[in-house]
């Protein structure tokens, strides 16, 4: 529930559960007198008549605004409340009356139920027919802004944004349906469209007649105020975006700048269908998985393997993690961590052709590295900075990383004599897990079992959602799947959002829609992610077209008996992601092309880290949690344990990120084409693994890389921006909302600057109008240090 500014939830509030709506006990009320004074019943009497008189009122008031506003519900464009200026002051009194309250959650259900849908049946034949009638849709209005002569912001500008936002949603719905559909058809045929819609658009954005009508545009405008600036910018980044495409070149260069694109595209693509299509197992005894939580275990498939009962352990994280965090013995987690990180060989070679033709494509554009290339556009600006960064980073990291690996290493030994192994001296790639959850749970007292039971899925969602609801004051409306169409799989939960609860204009104003997809299943996404599949966007008759995304996610599913309970880094994983999700929904911007997470790559995911930050706050956390069997809250004496275990191995954690964000820079600044030829994938990957985080790979060759999807397409030369955005998250944090991290007043300068802008502003403008300054890395050292 949305409380008002500067106040907290209350445990023992009423709240929304995932699955409906559930209420404390009432409060029972007792007097010790037997008899009542007359003053007593005449002043019951006109309470009672002030309660009856203010429903009248109240029933008249809410039946007048529905008539002129449909103030109580949704927003309605042709009435405002400034035209009707009483009526919103008394609906906002009347909210925090408890029947109308109800009564305006009820209508919200109502109106939510009834709002429209898009479908997700196409059949595969569908879905190829349609990305071909997108691409001669494409053709057709691209010929009409190359056959004009004299470009305007009426016959050219106005008509390329307004194209454009229409055709966000037909195309990303076409190609979302290989991460998620149940039906490999479907996924396969998604996957071609994409390729169709790729090729497409590569060919269009080498046209130069196309381009030489927007330039032109651009010289006659540009420092004018004949557009606003959102559409200025618009037309900026798309002149900008032609000429990084190479439209400036000769001929034959063009050609070769699209030929190298059309390969990459192919090839990107295949990178993503070889993971999300991976269906590799292992099998063990039960012998093998000691030490693994039966209750893990039962979620394992049985399998009868030379007459010897096994358990099927897929890649999945689910399956694989916990037994890399569990199990005794090393052979056991060995074999899991090898598998794992070889676990798709045919995209080791995919990657190798990707890097070199990325690397002849920044060469043809004229830039001396792929990443001078992608770096031009973030907030970085170039190479150098990103390395001095990471350099900057790896000194203060690698003392502390080597003095948290020699205590790994102590405690190993400790472990082994205890159990009576064999000494070693080495600290293995495959033990860090293991050893990492036994010192958590031996020396901190931290057991992330026991602290799940406090977090089952449902529960926990519903908490994040109130959360959320009064930090920003809006308000989530489950709608139920009767509508089966509406889904993509029957496991998908759909909310409605909207803004304007208790402050602001216009009330209750429907803001976009967000799906959940929360467990495995094959052929599925593998990883958690945030899909934007609609950006919000004016449309020309000044209404609005609200935003759509959906969180794709792979936590265990629920049994019969017992829920899908979620690890506290699962917590902070989900957290995370429904960052992004309400980045998307609270975004207003006229053009998708900005919305919401269309923000520079190495700040987009600011937002969502900076809201990290609360899943570590004790009075939050707490709120969070509730049993799964007596709906307590998380014991005081867990979360004190699990608050001060925060930064343990913080200097190991920052230094995998580390390499990850290294060997992305390494492989997308070779600026020689001999260095290209000498580039060896697996050398690069593992001795750099060993040389940042100070752990063995045991002589063996992984192939983590393989499965690294940030680096095979989106966040190429940008993986630092995990890293390089949390120095903004952590100094917003500290800055806005430490001191009191449930301030609505705050949360809703934070959703009115950050969150509404998305990219249409200048990135450090809306940070400095947010800090009321320019933003510092102070507070991120400490907090990535271990100091704060």
């Amino acid at each position: 529930m949305a409380w008002g500014p500067q106040k907290r939830w209350t445990t023992n509030a009423k709240y929304s559960t995932f699955f409906g709506v559930e209420d404390t006990k009432k409060p029972s009320f007792s007097s010790n007198k037997s008899t009542v004074d007359e003053t007593t019943v005449i002043a019951v009497k006109v309470f009672r008549f002030l309660n009856v008189f203010i429903v009248l009122v109240a029933i008249g008031v809410l039946v007048a605004q529905f008539w002129f506003n449909h103030g109580c519900i949704i927003r309605c464009d042709k009435y405002k409340y400034n035209e009707f200026p009483g009526f919103g002051k008394v609906s906002e009194f009347l909210h925090t009356y408890p029947l109308f309250s109800k009564m305006s959650q009820t209508d919200l259900e109502t109106i939510a139920s009834n709002l429209p849908l898009p479908q997700w049946t196409q059949t595969p034949q569908e879905i190829l027919a349609e990305a071909k009638e997108l691409i001669a849709k494409d053709k057709a209005f691209y010929d009409k802004i190359a056959a004009i002569e004299e470009p305007t912001v009426e016959n050219v500008l106005i008509p390329s944004t307004e194209y454009e936002n229409a055709q966000y949603f037909p195309v990303n719905k076409l190609t979302f349906y290989q991460y998620v559909s149940p039906d490999k058809a479907v996924r396969d045929a998604s996957t071609e469209a994409e390729n169709l819609l790729d090729q497409a658009s590569i060919e269009q954005n080498s046209r130069v007649d196309v381009f030489k009508v927007y330039n032109k545009l651009w010289e006659k405008i540009n420092g004018t105020d004949a557009t606003d600036p959102e559409t200025m910018k618009f037309l900026e980044k798309t002149v900008k975006f032609y000429k990084r495409n190479g439209l400036n070149l000769p001929e034959d260069k063009r050609e070769e700048v699209k030929k190298l694109k059309l390969r990459r595209a192919e090839l990107q693509t295949k990178f993503a269908k070889n993971t999300n299509e991976e269906n590799g197992h292992l099998e063990f005894t039960l012998d093998e998985l000691e030490g693994v939580p039966a209750s893990i275990i039962e979620q394992f498939e049985k399998a009868t393997v030379d007459g010897q009962e096994k358990y099927k352990v897929t890649f999945k994280y689910p399956d694989i993690l916990p037994v890399l965090k569990y199990a005794k013995k090393e052979s056991t987690r060995k074999l899991a961590y090898i598998e794992n990180q070889n676990k798709v060989p045919e995209n080791a070679a995919i990657l190798k052709e990707i890097i070199e033709l990325r690397y002849h494509l920044a060469k043809l554009l004229g830039y001396d590295t792929y990443s001078e290339f992608v770096l031009e556009e973030r907030m970085a600006k170039n190479q150098q900075n990103v390395l001095d960064f990471l350099a900057d980073l790896k000194e203060k990291l690698s003392p502390l990383g080597e003095q948290e690996l020699q205590k790994m290493k102590a405690f190993k030994k400790e472990h082994l004599k205890a159990n009576g192994l064999p000494d070693q001296d080495e600290y293995y790639a495959w033990d860090h897990s293991f050893y990492n959850n036994l010192l958590l749970e031996q020396e901190h007292q931290v057991d992330h079992q026991k602290i799940s039971e406090y977090f089952p899925l449902d529960k926990t969602i519903s908490n994040m959602l109130g959360f959320y609801e009064s930090l920003f004051d809006v308000k989530f409306v489950k709608v139920d799947n009767s509508k089966s169409d509406t889904v993509w799989h029957p496991d998908v939960h759909k909310f409605a959002l909207f803004s304007n609860i208790k402050y602001g204009e216009p009330k209750n104003e429907f803001r976009g829609w967000i799906f959940f997809d929360l467990h495995p299943r094959e052929g599925k996404y593998t990883h958690a992610a945030q899909f934007g599949l609609q950006a919000g966007y004016e449309k020309p008759d000044g209404t609005r077209e609200t935003p759509f995304a959906a969180l794709v996610c792979n936590f265990t599913k629920p049994k019969k008996d017992k829920p899908s309970l979620l690890k506290h880094d699962e917590v902070t994983t989900f957290f995370h992601e429904l960052g992004h999700g309400v980045h998307s929904l609270l975004s207003r911007t006229k053009h998708t092309r900005f919305h919401g997470t269309h923000v520079p790559r190495d700040f987009v995911e600011c937002p969502s880290q900076m809201l990290e930050f609360w899943t570590w706050s004790p009075n939050e956390l707490k709120v969070l949690s509730s049993h799964y069997k007596t709906g307590e809250p998380l014991a005081d004496d867990l979360l004190d344990k699990l608050i001060k275990s925060k930064h343990v191995n913080t200097g190991l954690a920052n230094l995998r990120q580390m390499h990850f964000a290294l060997f992305d820079m390494k492989l997308h600044t070779i600026a020689d084409e001999k260095d290209l030829d000498a580039v060896d994938l697996d050398k690069l990957w593992n001795e750099l693994r060993e040389e940042l985080t100070f752990i063995s790979n045991g002589g063996i060759t992984s192939r983590g890389y393989a499965t690294f999807g940030h680096i095979a397409g989106g966040y190429e030369s940008g993986y630092y921006g995990y890293l390089y955005s949390q120095v903004f998250a952590t100094d917003i944090y500290y800055t806005h909302f430490k001191a009191d991290p449930m301030n609505v007043e705050k949360g809703l300068q934070y959703r009115d600057t950050i969150l509404k802008n998305g990219g249409s502003k200048e990135v450090l403008d809306i940070l400095k109008e947010l800090l009321g300054r320019e933003p510092n890395s102070e507070a991120f050292m400490k907090e990535i240090l271990g100091e704060a």
